[in-house]
């Protein structure tokens, strides 16, 4: 019996248990023409002047056998505090084999200072570095405590690669009469326990919380999201919904995904999910040697619950709360509460004075042509809200009312052309959010701060077989991740930045010999603000090698 497209997409899994070869290439930097070694566009966090103290939480830890490693943190004596910043660098590598890509978890006690995945390996061992700018949680470093990294990976059935991770945490001292940055003056985890660990929601009733009595003088707050999809849930973008998933041959629960935020079971905010790809995901060639967006180091989403400030700030217990909407087992979540007190008060009071903020009602249409033989037509799905939650604080420097004003939009639009020989998907997506944010005080002009999102994604996937039982599928992805910000006061703009990060992979791959060809992919990093700061890096490969990368670029 002739294979089918439908078979085809079935038996997609196995491939991941293939090496993925391509000319061996050596890799002494970081941008090397020519090799095939992970390379990304994203820049290096930018330091200060002054020489850091460098505390090694670990080296050359080895991930096998779904181990952890365990590390003892102590605070740098010779660098006490407080800091101008605090980076973490990490360096992963692998060694030339067969692997899966793997989910990558850093915790210092319970609270997650990195998140990412790692590359999948091919005839060469890929290495690659990360950083991360943890000075806004400055206030986790002053206390001795037990980590643990954590890469879930194993050799078992016919996968021969291990993982190896080194990580340090660089402590900047202030240069001479330089002010602090305002940092959070605690952090309250979300996550599995005392160790840390992510938490898996498998549906939209599934939660991650905890319960925390606050300081009684909070004044600003803030949550970092971390939602990652995972098993049925990990190609969120293509499902559809439950009563066509069967005959599309794709996930269920349509396209969206939304993280919603709750204190004490009151809607707080949301959180849109990025489509991050990992590097197995629906063609492994596509992203060697250019992940994708935010593949390696995850971004999470900050969401703004300063609005609650004087309600947490009650000397009670209170829940904060997320899940994912239509989630479908499921999304690996962690988050963290970032709080700011006031330091000329031990004691601020305040309350919610409104929250239009309700559940997410996306909206379907269906428009297939269903033959015997043949499915035509498109599936959308599509949500759009806009809600405010305001909030007061009576602070040592007068009540303080932020007004959190937001708009989401997200749609998810796929056209299906599938018969017996061939099958075709394309999804073209965006979220868009718009976050308009007034903070008011009393004889002090209001400060006005807009953020908007857009992450735009596009696959079109088209799978063809052949006469002969040959068949092959071609892929083409892009994704941006783009983040305005813009902050003005008395109708004056007080400043800007722009960031954008975008990929775009192109890959035709022969499922009968697991080879590939036509492949090319480019990533392309631009940022700059108000104060002069800039970085623009732009990488491209051709035959999963680096073909060319711009003078911008980090090195």
């Amino acid at each position: 019996m002739s294979r089918t497209a439908r078979s085809a997409r079935n038996i997609f899994p196995l491939l991941l248990l293939a090496a993925v070869l391509v000319p061996f290439a050596s890799a002494s930097g970081p941008y090397v023409i020519g090799s095939a070694n992970t390379v990304s566009a994203d820049p290096n966090v930018t330091r200060p002047s002054t020489t850091p103290c460098v505390v090694q939480l670990f080296s050359d830890a080895s991930f096998y056998d779904f181990n952890v490693e365990n590390f003892t943190y102590t605070p740098p004596s010779a660098c006490p505090g407080p800091w101008a910043a605090v980076v973490l660098e990490a360096d992963i590598n692998l060694n030339a084999g067969i692997q899966y890509d793997r989910t990558a978890n850093f915790w210092l006690g319970p609270v997650n200072i990195y998140f990412g995945t790692t590359a999948e390996p091919s005839n060469i061992g890929p290495s690659w570095h990360v950083e991360n700018d943890l000075t806004d949680y400055s206030s986790i470093f002053y206390t001795a405590q037990s980590g643990q990294a954590d890469i879930g990976n194993t050799l078992c059935c016919g996968l021969t690669s291990t993982i190896y991770a080194s990580a340090s945490l660089e402590f900047y001292p202030l240069a001479e009469g330089q002010t602090p940055p305002v940092s959070a003056n605690v952090v309250f985890p979300l996550s599995a326990g005392p160790s840390g660990g992510t938490v898996a929601l498998s549906s939209s009733t599934s939660t991650l919380s905890g319960t925390f009595t606050m300081p009684t003088n909070v004044q600003t707050a803030y949550l970092d999201v971390y939602a990652q999809s995972q098993s049925a849930d990990e190609f969120w973008y293509t499902c559809v919904p439950n009563d066509v998933s069967g005959e599309l041959e794709s996930c269920g629960n349509t396209g969206f995904r939304e993280t919603e935020i709750t204190i004490d079971g009151q809607p707080a905010g949301v959180a849109p999910v990025f489509p991050w790809i990992y590097t197995g995901g629906i063609d492994p060639y596509l992203w060697i040697p250019i992940p994708g967006v935010q593949t390696l180091n995850f971004t999470p989403y900050r969401v703004n619950l300063t609005p609650f400030a004087g309600l947490l700030s009650n000397g009670q217990e209170h829940t904060v709360s997320l899940s994912v909407y239509n989630a479908d087992n499921y999304f690996s979540a962690t988050a963290s509460l970032l709080l700011y007190t006031d330091p000329g008060s031990t004691q601020t009071s305040g309350a919610i004075t409104e929250n239009t903020l309700t559940g997410p009602s996306p909206v379907v249409t269906e428009n297939l042509n269903v033959q015997p033989t043949s499915i035509t037509g498109t599936v959308d799905v599509s949500s759009k809200r806009s809600f405010v939650i305001s909030g007061y604080v009576n602070t040592s420097h007068g009540k303080v009312t932020t007004k959190v004003a937001q708009t989401a939009n997200f749609f998810n639009d796929q056209t299906f052309n599938i018969t017996g020989t061939k099958y075709v998907q394309d999804i073209y997506q965006n979220t868009t959010l718009t976050s308009n944010t007034t903070v008011s005080q009393t004889g002090v002009a209001s400060v006005v701060y807009n953020q908007d999102y857009t992450w735009p994604l596009t696959v079109n996937y088209s799978e063809v077989v052949q006469s002969d039982g040959d068949y092959s599928a071609t892929t083409t992805a892009k994704q941006t991740y783009q983040l305005t910000n813009t902050t003005t006061q008395s109708g004056k703009i007080i400043y800007t930045s722009f960031l954008e990060n975008a990929g775009q992979h192109v890959d035709t791959l022969n499922y009968n010999t697991s080879a590939n060809s036509d492949q090319s992919a480019s990533q392309q990093y631009n940022y700059y603000d108000s104060t002069g700061a800039a970085y623009d890096c732009a990488i491209s490969a051709v035959a999963n090698l680096l073909t060319a990368f711009s003078p911008g670029c980090a090195q």
